[in-house]
Protein backbone atom coordinates (compact mmCIF):
# COMPACT_ATOMS: atom_id res chain seq x y z
CA UNK A 1 0.00 0.00 0.00
CA UNK A 2 1.42 3.35 -1.04
CA UNK A 3 1.08 6.52 1.07
CA UNK A 4 1.81 10.02 -0.22
CA UNK A 5 3.25 12.26 2.49
CA UNK A 6 2.06 15.75 1.55
CA UNK A 7 4.03 17.80 4.05
CA UNK A 8 4.45 21.55 4.01
CA UNK A 9 8.24 21.40 4.28
CA UNK A 10 11.06 18.93 3.74
CA UNK A 11 12.82 16.98 6.46
CA UNK A 12 14.48 20.07 7.91
CA UNK A 13 11.11 21.00 9.41
CA UNK A 14 10.40 19.58 12.83
CA UNK A 15 6.78 18.76 11.97
CA UNK A 16 7.87 16.65 8.99
CA UNK A 17 10.43 14.69 10.99
CA UNK A 18 8.31 14.26 14.10
CA UNK A 19 4.85 13.65 12.65
CA UNK A 20 5.79 11.71 9.53
CA UNK A 21 9.32 10.52 8.83
CA UNK A 22 10.05 8.99 12.22
CA UNK A 23 7.12 6.60 11.68
CA UNK A 24 8.64 5.29 8.46
CA UNK A 25 10.15 2.09 9.97
CA UNK A 26 6.83 1.11 11.55
CA UNK A 27 4.86 1.85 8.40
CA UNK A 28 7.28 0.00 6.16
CA UNK A 29 7.13 -2.96 8.54
CA UNK A 30 3.36 -2.92 7.92
CA UNK A 31 3.96 -3.07 4.14
CA UNK A 32 3.36 0.62 3.48
CA UNK A 33 5.43 2.35 0.82
CA UNK A 34 5.96 6.05 1.58
CA UNK A 35 6.33 8.72 -1.10
CA UNK A 36 7.40 12.17 0.16
CA UNK A 37 5.93 15.19 -1.63
CA UNK A 38 6.79 18.34 0.38
CA UNK A 39 5.30 21.61 -0.82
CA UNK A 40 8.45 23.59 0.05
CA UNK A 41 12.00 22.28 0.20
CA UNK A 42 14.65 22.73 2.89
CA UNK A 43 16.22 25.67 1.06
CA UNK A 44 13.02 27.66 1.52
CA UNK A 45 12.91 26.85 5.23
CA UNK A 46 16.57 27.78 5.70
CA UNK A 47 15.85 31.18 4.21
CA UNK A 48 12.81 31.53 6.44
CA UNK A 49 14.85 30.81 9.59
CA UNK A 50 17.77 33.05 8.62
CA UNK A 51 15.70 36.00 7.43
CA UNK A 52 16.86 35.52 3.85
CA UNK A 53 14.95 36.59 0.77
CA UNK A 54 12.28 34.17 -0.38
CA UNK A 55 11.38 34.05 -4.05
CA UNK A 56 7.72 34.59 -4.93
CA UNK A 57 8.38 32.91 -8.27
CA UNK A 58 9.82 29.84 -6.55
CA UNK A 59 6.82 29.70 -4.23
CA UNK A 60 4.43 29.91 -7.18
CA UNK A 61 6.29 27.10 -8.97
CA UNK A 62 5.97 24.87 -5.93
CA UNK A 63 2.23 25.54 -5.74
CA UNK A 64 1.86 24.72 -9.43
CA UNK A 65 3.90 21.52 -9.00
CA UNK A 66 1.55 20.36 -6.26
CA UNK A 67 -1.54 21.20 -8.34
CA UNK A 68 -0.18 19.25 -11.32
CA UNK A 69 0.70 16.27 -9.15
CA UNK A 70 -2.80 16.14 -7.68
CA UNK A 71 -4.41 16.49 -11.11
CA UNK A 72 -2.31 13.59 -12.42
CA UNK A 73 -4.36 11.16 -10.30
CA UNK A 74 -1.24 9.83 -8.56
CA UNK A 75 -0.78 6.12 -8.03
CA UNK A 76 -1.18 6.11 -4.25
CA UNK A 77 -3.63 4.44 -1.89
CA UNK A 78 -3.77 7.10 0.81
CA UNK A 79 -2.85 10.78 1.19
CA UNK A 80 -1.35 11.77 4.54
CA UNK A 81 -1.68 15.53 4.61
CA UNK A 82 0.31 17.85 6.88
CA UNK A 83 -1.57 21.13 7.43
CA UNK A 84 -3.36 22.69 4.46
CA UNK A 85 -2.44 21.94 0.86
CA UNK A 86 -1.95 25.56 -0.18
CA UNK A 87 -1.30 28.09 2.61
CA UNK A 88 -3.25 31.33 2.26
CA UNK A 89 -5.10 30.13 -0.84
CA UNK A 90 -8.92 29.87 -0.87
CA UNK A 91 -10.48 26.67 0.36
CA UNK A 92 -11.49 25.71 -3.18
CA UNK A 93 -7.88 24.68 -3.83
CA UNK A 94 -7.99 22.27 -0.89
CA UNK A 95 -10.62 20.22 -2.74
CA UNK A 96 -7.93 19.09 -5.19
CA UNK A 97 -6.88 16.49 -2.63
CA UNK A 98 -10.26 14.79 -2.87
CA UNK A 99 -9.38 12.08 -5.36
CA UNK A 100 -11.92 9.24 -5.62
CA UNK A 101 -10.67 6.10 -3.89
CA UNK A 102 -7.75 7.87 -2.21
CA UNK A 103 -8.65 8.67 1.41
CA UNK A 104 -7.08 11.64 3.19
CA UNK A 105 -5.59 11.55 6.68
CA UNK A 106 -5.30 15.13 7.89
CA UNK A 107 -2.50 15.62 10.44
CA UNK A 108 -1.68 18.76 12.39
CA UNK A 109 0.31 19.69 15.47
CA UNK A 110 -0.14 23.48 15.47
CA UNK A 111 -3.19 25.74 15.59
CA UNK A 112 -2.79 26.63 11.92
CA UNK A 113 -6.47 27.60 11.71
CA UNK A 114 -5.57 30.68 13.75
CA UNK A 115 -3.42 31.83 10.84
CA UNK A 116 -6.76 32.60 9.23
CA UNK A 117 -9.56 33.02 11.78
CA UNK A 118 -7.45 35.29 14.01
CA UNK A 119 -5.57 37.10 11.25
CA UNK A 120 -5.08 40.83 11.75
CA UNK A 121 -6.70 41.61 8.38
CA UNK A 122 -10.46 41.40 8.23
CA UNK A 123 -10.44 40.28 4.60
CA UNK A 124 -8.29 37.25 5.44
CA UNK A 125 -10.56 36.35 8.33
CA UNK A 126 -13.63 36.63 6.13
CA UNK A 127 -12.30 34.76 3.10
CA UNK A 128 -10.06 32.16 4.75
CA UNK A 129 -11.36 31.93 8.32
CA UNK A 130 -13.02 28.57 7.65
CA UNK A 131 -10.81 27.30 4.84
CA UNK A 132 -9.78 24.17 6.76
CA UNK A 133 -13.36 23.09 7.43
CA UNK A 134 -13.82 21.27 4.13
CA UNK A 135 -10.45 19.51 4.35
CA UNK A 136 -11.03 18.37 7.92
CA UNK A 137 -14.63 17.44 7.21
CA UNK A 138 -13.72 15.44 4.12
CA UNK A 139 -10.85 13.51 5.70
CA UNK A 140 -11.18 9.82 6.42
CA UNK A 141 -9.26 10.43 9.64
CA UNK A 142 -7.90 13.44 11.53
CA UNK A 143 -4.75 13.08 13.65
CA UNK A 144 -4.49 15.98 16.11
CA UNK A 145 -1.45 16.63 18.27
CA UNK A 146 -3.41 17.60 21.38
CA UNK A 147 -6.90 18.14 22.79
CA UNK A 148 -7.09 21.80 21.73
CA UNK A 149 -6.57 20.83 18.10
CA UNK A 150 -8.89 17.85 18.40
CA UNK A 151 -11.65 20.04 19.83
CA UNK A 152 -11.45 22.23 16.73
CA UNK A 153 -11.80 19.22 14.43
CA UNK A 154 -14.49 17.20 16.20
CA UNK A 155 -17.49 19.33 15.16
CA UNK A 156 -16.33 18.79 11.57
CA UNK A 157 -15.35 15.12 11.60
CA UNK A 158 -16.38 12.15 13.73
CA UNK A 159 -13.06 10.35 13.28
CA UNK A 160 -10.53 12.39 15.25
CA UNK A 161 -7.66 10.80 17.14
CA UNK A 162 -5.22 12.57 19.45
CA UNK A 163 -1.69 11.50 18.52
CA UNK A 164 0.93 13.39 20.53
CA UNK A 165 4.20 14.45 18.97
CA UNK A 166 6.59 11.87 20.39
CA UNK A 167 10.27 10.98 20.54
CA UNK A 168 12.22 7.81 19.89
CA UNK A 169 13.01 6.75 23.45
CA UNK A 170 15.96 4.69 22.21
CA UNK A 171 17.56 7.83 20.79
CA UNK A 172 16.53 10.41 23.38
CA UNK A 173 18.07 8.97 26.54
CA UNK A 174 19.58 10.31 29.76
CA UNK A 175 23.29 11.02 29.65
CA UNK A 176 25.55 8.30 31.04
CA UNK A 177 26.49 9.08 34.66
CA UNK A 178 30.13 9.64 33.66
CA UNK A 179 29.05 12.64 31.55
CA UNK A 180 27.49 14.44 34.52
CA UNK A 181 30.61 15.99 35.99
CA UNK A 182 30.43 18.55 38.80
CA UNK A 183 30.18 21.73 36.77
CA UNK A 184 27.98 24.80 36.84
CA UNK A 185 24.34 23.74 36.32
CA UNK A 186 22.94 24.31 32.84
CA UNK A 187 19.35 25.35 32.28
CA UNK A 188 18.45 24.64 28.67
CA UNK A 189 15.99 25.58 25.96
CA UNK A 190 15.64 24.29 22.40
CA UNK A 191 13.48 25.82 19.69
CA UNK A 192 13.41 28.05 16.63
CA UNK A 193 14.16 31.72 15.99
CA UNK A 194 10.46 32.56 16.18
CA UNK A 195 9.84 30.81 19.51
CA UNK A 196 13.04 32.34 20.91
CA UNK A 197 11.83 35.87 20.24
CA UNK A 198 8.19 35.16 21.07
CA UNK A 199 8.62 33.31 24.36
CA UNK A 200 12.10 32.96 25.83
CA UNK A 201 13.27 36.55 25.38
CA UNK A 202 10.34 37.74 27.51
CA UNK A 203 11.49 35.57 30.40
CA UNK A 204 15.13 36.69 30.33
CA UNK A 205 14.81 39.60 32.84
CA UNK A 206 13.62 37.15 35.49
CA UNK A 207 15.72 34.21 34.33
CA UNK A 208 19.24 35.60 34.11
CA UNK A 209 19.50 37.07 37.66
CA UNK A 210 18.20 33.77 39.04
CA UNK A 211 20.91 31.87 37.17
CA UNK A 212 23.58 34.29 38.35
CA UNK A 213 22.59 33.79 41.98
CA UNK A 214 22.94 30.02 41.54
CA UNK A 215 26.15 30.26 39.48
CA UNK A 216 24.30 28.56 36.61
CA UNK A 217 24.23 29.02 32.84
CA UNK A 218 21.48 29.21 30.23
CA UNK A 219 22.14 27.15 27.09
CA UNK A 220 19.94 27.62 24.04
CA UNK A 221 19.85 25.78 20.72
CA UNK A 222 18.13 26.95 17.55
CA UNK A 223 17.54 30.57 18.53
CA UNK A 224 18.97 31.92 15.28
CA UNK A 225 20.96 35.01 14.45
CA UNK A 226 19.14 37.35 16.83
CA UNK A 227 20.44 35.48 19.87
CA UNK A 228 23.81 36.85 20.99
CA UNK A 229 26.04 35.06 23.49
CA UNK A 230 26.71 36.87 26.75
CA UNK A 231 27.96 35.95 30.21
CA UNK A 232 25.97 32.92 31.39
CA UNK A 233 24.22 32.59 28.02
CA UNK A 234 25.57 29.91 25.69
CA UNK A 235 24.24 29.90 22.11
CA UNK A 236 24.42 26.79 19.95
CA UNK A 237 23.17 26.35 16.37
CA UNK A 238 20.64 23.63 15.78
CA UNK A 239 21.47 20.45 13.92
CA UNK A 240 19.78 17.10 14.11
CA UNK A 241 23.04 15.36 15.01
CA UNK A 242 23.77 17.79 17.85
CA UNK A 243 20.29 17.78 19.37
CA UNK A 244 20.55 14.81 21.74
CA UNK A 245 24.11 15.57 22.97
CA UNK A 246 22.97 19.13 23.69
CA UNK A 247 19.98 17.92 25.70
CA UNK A 248 22.13 15.43 27.58
CA UNK A 249 24.46 18.26 28.62
CA UNK A 250 21.65 20.04 30.48
CA UNK A 251 20.43 19.82 34.07
CA UNK A 252 16.99 21.45 33.65
CA UNK A 253 14.77 22.03 30.61
CA UNK A 254 12.41 24.98 30.28
CA UNK A 255 9.42 25.86 28.10
CA UNK A 256 7.95 29.33 28.67
CA UNK A 257 4.81 30.27 26.76
CA UNK A 258 2.36 33.14 26.77
CA UNK A 259 -1.27 32.12 27.13
CA UNK A 260 -2.59 32.79 23.63
CA UNK A 261 -4.83 30.76 21.31
CA UNK A 262 -1.80 29.93 19.16
CA UNK A 263 0.26 28.74 22.15
CA UNK A 264 -2.60 26.53 23.35
CA UNK A 265 -2.24 24.58 20.13
CA UNK A 266 1.40 23.68 20.76
CA UNK A 267 2.16 20.05 21.52
CA UNK A 268 4.85 20.39 24.21
CA UNK A 269 7.47 18.62 22.13
CA UNK A 270 10.45 20.24 23.79
CA UNK A 271 9.15 19.11 27.19
CA UNK A 272 8.98 15.56 25.89
CA UNK A 273 12.54 15.87 24.56
CA UNK A 274 13.80 17.12 27.92
CA UNK A 275 11.98 14.46 29.90
CA UNK A 276 13.15 11.66 27.61
CA UNK A 277 16.71 12.73 28.43
CA UNK A 278 16.00 12.53 32.15
CA UNK A 279 15.68 16.25 32.84
CA UNK A 280 13.31 17.93 35.28
CA UNK A 281 11.31 20.66 33.57
CA UNK A 282 9.80 24.05 34.28
CA UNK A 283 7.01 25.18 31.97
CA UNK A 284 4.20 27.65 31.61
CA UNK A 285 0.80 26.07 32.40
CA UNK A 286 -0.53 26.65 28.88
CA UNK A 287 -2.33 24.06 26.80
CA UNK A 288 -0.92 20.55 26.82
CA UNK A 289 2.00 21.62 29.05
CA UNK A 290 -0.35 21.17 32.01
CA UNK A 291 -0.90 17.53 31.00
CA UNK A 292 2.72 16.68 30.31
CA UNK A 293 4.10 18.32 33.46
CA UNK A 294 2.88 16.86 36.75
CA UNK A 295 3.61 19.71 39.14
CA UNK A 296 6.01 18.57 41.84
CA UNK A 297 6.47 15.13 40.26
CA UNK A 298 8.44 15.53 37.03
CA UNK A 299 8.84 19.30 37.15
CA UNK A 300 7.12 22.55 37.99
CA UNK A 301 4.48 24.70 36.31
CA UNK A 302 5.25 28.41 36.58
CA UNK A 303 2.91 31.20 35.53
CA UNK A 304 4.47 34.36 36.98
CA UNK A 305 8.06 35.59 37.10
CA UNK A 306 8.13 34.87 40.83
CA UNK A 307 6.99 31.29 40.23
CA UNK A 308 9.68 30.85 37.60
CA UNK A 309 12.33 32.15 40.00
CA UNK A 310 11.12 29.89 42.80
CA UNK A 311 10.96 26.77 40.63
CA UNK A 312 14.39 27.27 39.11
CA UNK A 313 15.99 28.20 42.43
CA UNK A 314 14.57 25.05 44.03
CA UNK A 315 15.89 22.80 41.27
CA UNK A 316 19.26 24.51 40.92
CA UNK A 317 20.02 23.99 44.61
CA UNK A 318 18.76 20.41 44.90
CA UNK A 319 20.53 17.85 42.65
CA UNK A 320 18.68 14.96 44.30
CA UNK A 321 15.32 16.53 43.43
CA UNK A 322 16.49 17.07 39.87
CA UNK A 323 17.36 13.39 39.63
CA UNK A 324 14.01 12.20 41.06
CA UNK A 325 11.98 14.47 38.82
CA UNK A 326 14.07 13.58 35.80
CA UNK A 327 13.53 9.87 36.40
CA UNK A 328 9.77 10.43 36.74
CA UNK A 329 9.73 12.35 33.48
CA UNK A 330 11.64 9.63 31.69
CA UNK A 331 9.12 7.02 32.85
CA UNK A 332 6.22 9.14 31.60
CA UNK A 333 7.81 9.50 28.17
CA UNK A 334 8.43 5.78 27.92
CA UNK A 335 4.81 5.04 28.80
CA UNK A 336 2.93 7.83 27.01
CA UNK A 337 5.10 9.85 24.61
CA UNK A 338 7.47 7.42 22.92
CA UNK A 339 7.72 6.28 19.32
CA UNK A 340 7.88 2.73 20.64
CA UNK A 341 4.32 3.11 21.96
CA UNK A 342 2.89 5.24 19.17
CA UNK A 343 4.59 3.72 16.12
CA UNK A 344 2.38 0.61 16.01
CA UNK A 345 -0.70 2.69 16.89
CA UNK A 346 -0.20 5.14 14.03
CA UNK A 347 0.45 2.31 11.58
CA UNK A 348 -2.80 0.68 12.69
CA UNK A 349 -4.77 3.94 12.38
CA UNK A 350 -3.54 4.50 8.83
CA UNK A 351 -4.24 0.91 7.83
CA UNK A 352 -7.78 1.16 9.22
CA UNK A 353 -8.38 4.43 7.35
CA UNK A 354 -7.27 2.92 4.06
CA UNK A 355 -9.26 -0.27 4.66
CA UNK A 356 -12.48 1.60 5.44
CA UNK A 357 -12.25 3.46 2.15
CA UNK A 358 -11.68 0.26 0.18
CA UNK A 359 -14.78 -1.33 1.68
CA UNK A 360 -17.17 1.59 1.07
Amino acid sequence: MKIALLTRYGDLAASTRQRFQQYRPYLEASDFELVSRPLLDDTYLERLYTGGRRSAAQLARRYVDRVLWLLSRPDVDLIWLNYDLFPFMPGLFESLARIPGKPIVFDYDDAIFHNYDLHSKRLVRRVLGKKLHSTIGGAELVLAGNAYLADYARPLNARVEIVPTVVDAWVYRPAPPANNAETAPRVGWIGTPSTWSEYLVKLMPALMPTLEQADAHLAVMGAGRDAVAQPRLDIEPWSEAAEVPFLQSLDIGIMPLTDTPWARGKCGYKLIQYMACGLPVVASPVGVNSEIVEHGVNGFLARTDDEWREALTTLLHDPALRHRMGAAGRRKVEEQYSLQVWGPRVASLLLDAASRCRHT
